[in-house]
This record gives structure tokens, C-alpha cells and sequence, in this order.
């Protein structure tokens, strides 16, 4: 279906860690993952467009709109949105919990009302939004032996996702006026002014605040993919690759935190094309 194909092509051109792993899946699968991420890209891509405020709100208003039409079984083959159009028939072959989709947009709204996280709670509820729902969408995909618990760790393995995300695009993140990272945790580390200034003041602890949220991060690793065993080899293939591959990137941020204050942390293609292969053989990372 032409829909599936430009889902895939969205993937492979925006999200390369994403694609190393759904690689792994039966064509069903695969496609229906990828119609999955387009959606959440459109979503993502909203947030960080240059729209005003008032009309990434209107986007995203159109969007569950669009996730309504698709509850409704009202989504036409000869719809022209490709996105819409893949997605509904992936619902219709997956118990997908469209639901996720909506939160996503609740946590892309976070961002627009430019909200702070004063604790790690605080916090952990905008990574259920934003990183979680993806997890929980996925396993409608692959199906899970145990769903409850499943949902469970897959929330916490997005979370580590999410917090190594966060930890990548510190300065990023900054330069563009956001700051995700708890306040009472950059007040413990003397780094409350942020990251956009070209040096940090020199009372700030910034290493200490890089292995205090990492060392949360390894935590939620430890504890998220404890859903491998739960799903079918190809499933549980796919979600060690992309897990993996963060993973790994988190072991380089931790080793090096200066690191993301010069740019974006990276790992080379071939080292993910060996965390995929190492996913299929039934390795965690």
C-alpha cells in the first residue's frame, strides 16, 4: 500500500535509531510501526515547528481530530493523508491503543504552555506523555503474554529513553528556552541558570548532575527491559536494538558529560547496525 510505503519512507529518513530496530519485524509489523511513528513525528514536528503558538495548537487540535476518525472506522483507502490512511488500516489489523497518541499531544502542549518540572515526578509524568504512550502504542503492535505488566515497563523503559534524550539535547534544548531537567535537581548541583550560556559558572557541579540523572536513567534501563522476555523473539528483537542503542548512548554521555554541552552525542551507524544485529541474537544491547 502506497500509504505503508511513505510511512516507511518517513522513518527511514527521520528516525534512524527507530528504523534500525523495527527492521527486525515481520512486514506487518514493520509497517504498521512505521505508520505509528509518522504519526508521532507529525506530532513532534508540530511542537517544534516555527508556527505560532496559536496555530501549533490548532494543528495538533486537527490531529485528534484525525485519532477520532480513526476510532470511528471513518478514514477512507482514497483518503489523501497517507499518515491517516496507514494508521487506520495498522488499527485495524492491531489492538492499537490509540490513546497513546493523545497523550502524546497532552506532553507536545506541555511544551508549548513552556512548563518546568519542579520534581522528578513532575517530570516522570511528561516522559509517560511523550516517550511512554510510544511504548505503550508499540506493544499493541507486537502483543505482549503479560499486558498490564508489559504496559508497566514499557513506561519505564520510555522513560530512560526520554531521560537520555534530555541528557543528549541539554544544550539544545536550552538555546531554544527549555529546560526539562527537575529544578530542585539543578539547584542541588549549583546549575540553575541552564545551559545556554557558553560556560558554566564555575561553582556548578555539572558532572555531578550528568551521573546523578544518568545513574536514574540506568536504573530505568534495569527495570524497562525486563519486558523482553514478554514479547515474541522479532518483538523482543526490535525493542532490544532501539533500546540498545540508547543504552549505549547513555554509557558515552556518562563517561564524557562535557560531551553534550560541545553538541549532539551520536553513535556511528555501524555501531548501531551491531546493536541490531545483537537485538536478533538475543542480546540486550
Amino acid at each position: 500500500m502506497a500509504a505503508y510505503r511513505y510511512c516507511e519512507a518517513v522513518t527511514a529518513l527521520q528516525a534512524r535509531n527507530f528504523s534500525y530496530g523495527i527492521r527486525l519485524l515481520p512486514e506487518s509489523k514493520r509497517l504498521a510501526m512505521s505508520a505509528l511513528y509518522a504519526l508521532a513525528r507529525r506530532v513532534d514536528d508540530i511542537g517544534d515547528g516555527e508556527l505560532p503558538p496559536e496555530r501549533k495548537t490548532e494543528q495538533l487540535g486537527q490531529t485528534r481530530a484525525l485519532l477520532d476518525q480513526i476510532r470511528a472506522g471513518a478514514v477512507s483507502e482514497e483518503d489523501t493523508d497517507p499518515i491517516k490512511v496507514a494508521l487506520a488500516d495498522a488499527a485495524r489489523r492491531f489492538p492499537i491503543p490509540l490513546g497513546g497518541f493523545d497523550e502524546l499531544i497532552d506532553g507536545v502542549e506541555m511544551d508549548l504552555k513552556g512548563v518546568e518540572y519542579q520534581t522528578f515526578d513532575d517530570l516522570k509524568t511528561y516522559c509517560r506523555c511523550v516517550a511512554g504512550s510510544i511504548g505503550r502504542l508499540s506493544l499493541g503492535v507486537y502483543g505482549c503474554e503479560d499486558p498490564e505488566l508489559g504496559e508497566r515497563y514499557a513506561d519505564t523503559l520510555g522513560l530512560a529513553l526520554q531521560l537520555t534524550n534530555i541528557l543528549r539535547d541539554l544544550r539544545e534544548d536550552a538555546l531554544n528556552g527549555r529546560t526539562y531537567l527537575p529544578s530542585e535537581d539543578l539547584a542541588r548541583f549549583g546549575c540553575e541558570q541552564g545551559f545556554a550560556l557558553p560556560e558554566l559558572p564555575a561553582s556548578a557541579d555539572f558532572t555531578g548532575l550528568v551521573a546523578f540523572e544518568a545513574e536514574r536513567a540506568q536504573r530505568a534501563f534495569e527495570e524497562g527491559l525486563r519486558l523482553l522476555p514478554m514479547l515474541d523473539r522479532r518483538s523482543r528483537a526490535c525493542t532490544a536494538a532501539m533500546a540498545g542503542i540508547y543504552h549505549r548512548l547513555l554509557g558515552r554521555i556518562a563517561a564524557e558529560p562535557e560531551s553534550v554541552l560541545r553538541g549532539r552525542v551520536s553513535l556511528p551507524g555501524w555501531q548501531k547496525a551491531y546493536v541490531a544485529l545483537s537485538g536478533l541474537a538475543g542480546g540486550r544491547s
